[in-house]
């Protein structure tokens, strides 16, 4: 009878033929999954380049969230006019070939035109990820034959697809990321795409296309090779090469993204390279009677130069250090010599939840070097961190931090005012121009290193030492420090827009 819910959708509806229920559920499952293993690793990429910051994930999960959307708005209009069977397996293959490709084009883009490396980053985000999102209304077209089934069909694929969504996201996650470099990621997930493609394609049709798409993702294989910014180890978090000194020696360069992150002389851990790492030690030396042992703790690794020098010159000194990324430990044992028995424990662990696990009272010093070139761990910079750092140090505990800024000095600003609101006496030390000594035109951003206690520390010692070390750096403190703070807000575990201060457009730039 017209109009019977047994009634087919449309005359012309392609029907069931050479596509079962689990074929439909392989390629609704595959494709959505293949969208959340692009997205999480379109953020690793771009990292060494625009940094890990709110900004960054918010970017590409929205032009994510963007592809997706579109991507099904557009699937469904077309397969309304198209049979879907010739569109499943092009989407398929083009998305696997731009997906290979990614790598090395994003890459290429940050090294040799930066101004395009959003609109690059953007369709290599856009264009895999609409065509896969396409897959789901192609395939529920496919499968659709009457109205009766609507529901139990449309849902059925929409919950393959969101289970496929969450097995991308653990599977790189937790799996993936851990085990392979984010190019081997992306190649291996483009040869499986376009495996995709030609499987439907030689079920459906007979597809010739599929040879021709291979030789785009052998293409992008050649080209990750030969792309800029390729590194020695690719870690959880991190593009990570270590660089020799050019006229030899025992010096090593740790690089993490693109930034120089730490220097270690292999020979003489006494020797510190870094105007930053120089200034710390300087606080260290002039806080602590010479040569006196300490217990301590390093929120962040990296190249751990400040445990080494410790241990060189204060005998009998336990460094314990929390650095979260387990392949820069990896690093420092294989490639900077750290030896057991060195004076030197480290845990791979989140700074933040290293400090908790911490008695009362039981260090001497607390060293945070957790700051990245372009983006600042939030989580350990506000009141309630520092109220950690505060409960673990002893009486005539010491905490010095390196901080990075730049502009107007908001974020900086922010957390020597979040310290105040901790500790009795702090101290900020930096080139003059950036901590008040002289005009802030000249101001030029780059390192600061905090000192706080709730005891004094002989500042006129720490200075010598900066003289000493020949790093140009002063000191800032008291009155001085309060007026260059100004109303800097503080940074709460409720409120600590870190990522919007560190910005040079920040509100308050330009100071």
């Amino acid at each position: 009878m017209t109009g019977s819910p047994s009634s087919p959708v449309a005359e012309n509806t392609p029907g069931r033929a050479g596509l079962g229920p689990r074929a439909a559920a392989t390629l609704v499952f595959g494709s959505s999954a293949a969208v959340l293993v692009v997205e999480i690793v379109a953020l690793r990429l771009l990292a060494p380049y625009l940094g890990l910051t709110l900004e960054t994930s918010t970017m590409v999960i929205g032009i994510a969230l963007t592809a997706i959307a579109f991507g099904s708005w557009l699937g469904g209009h077309i397969a309304d006019q198209v049979d879907p069977r010739r569109l499943i397996g092009p989407s398929l293959g083009v998305s696997g070939a731009v997906v290979a490709l990614t790598p090395a084009v994003l890459r290429s883009s940050a090294e040799w035109a930066p101004a395009v490396l959003l609109v690059i980053a953007s369709l290599t985000i856009l264009v895999p990820g609409a065509l896969l999102s396409a897959v789901t209304p192609f395939v529920t077209k496919l499968r659709l034959t009457s109205l009766a089934e609507t529901g139990t069909v449309v849902g059925r694929l929409s919950g393959v697809g969101t289970v496929g969504a969450i097995f991308g996201t653990v599977l790189t996650g937790f799996v993936l990321v851990s085990r392979l470099p984010v190019s081997g990621i992306l190649l291996g997930l483009g040869a499986l795409l376009v495996a995709g493609s030609a499987w439907f394609e030689w079920r459906t049709r007979g597809w010739s296309g599929a040879p021709a798409l291979t030789l785009v993702v052998v293409a992008g294989g050649l080209a990750v090779t030969a792309a800029p910014g390729a590194c020695d180890v690719e870690t959880k978090y991190h593009c990570a090469r270590v660089v020799a000194d050019p006229d030899g020696g025992g010096g090593r360069t740790l690089v993490l993204d693109g930034l120089r992150h730490s220097y270690v002389d292999l020979d003489d851990p006494t020797q510190l390279k870094f105007a930053y790492v120089r200034a710390i030690a300087s606080v260290v030396d002039a806080a602590f009677p010479h040569g006196e042992p300490l217990v301590a703790h390093h929120v962040g690794g990296g190249g751990l130069t400040l445990p080494r020098y410790l241990a060189a010159t204060r005998p009998s000194t336990r460094s314990l250090v929390s650095e979260i990324d387990g392949g820069v430990v990896g690093i420092n044992r294989e490639q900077l010599g750290l030896r057991p028995g060195a004076g030197v424990d480290v845990r791979v662990e989140d700074g933040r939840l290293g400090l908790r696990r911490l008695d009362p009272g039981s260090r001497d010093l607390v060293v945070g070097d957790a700051f990245g070139g372009v983006s600042v761990p939030w989580h350990l910079t506000t009141v309630e961190a520092m109220t950690e750092v505060r409960r673990v140090l002893g009486e005539g505990g010491v905490y010095v931090a390196n901080l990075i800024d730049h502009g107007g000095m908001d974020f900086a600003r922010a957390e020597v005012a979040t310290l105040a609101e901790t500790f009795e006496h702090i101290a900020l030390l930096g080139e003059p121009a950036d901590i008040g000594h002289g005009p802030t035109d000249d101001s030029r951003g780059g390192n600061l290193v905090v000192l706080a206690s709730d005891r004094p520390v002989d500042l006129r010692a720490v200075q010598k030492a900066l003289d000493a070390r020949r790093t140009g750096w002063k000191i800032t403190t008291g009155e001085d420090l309060t007026s260059w703070t100004g109303d800097a807000r503080l940074l709460t575990d409720d409120h600590a827009p870190v990522d919007q201060l560190l910005q040079p457009n920040s509100p308050r730039s330009g100071r």
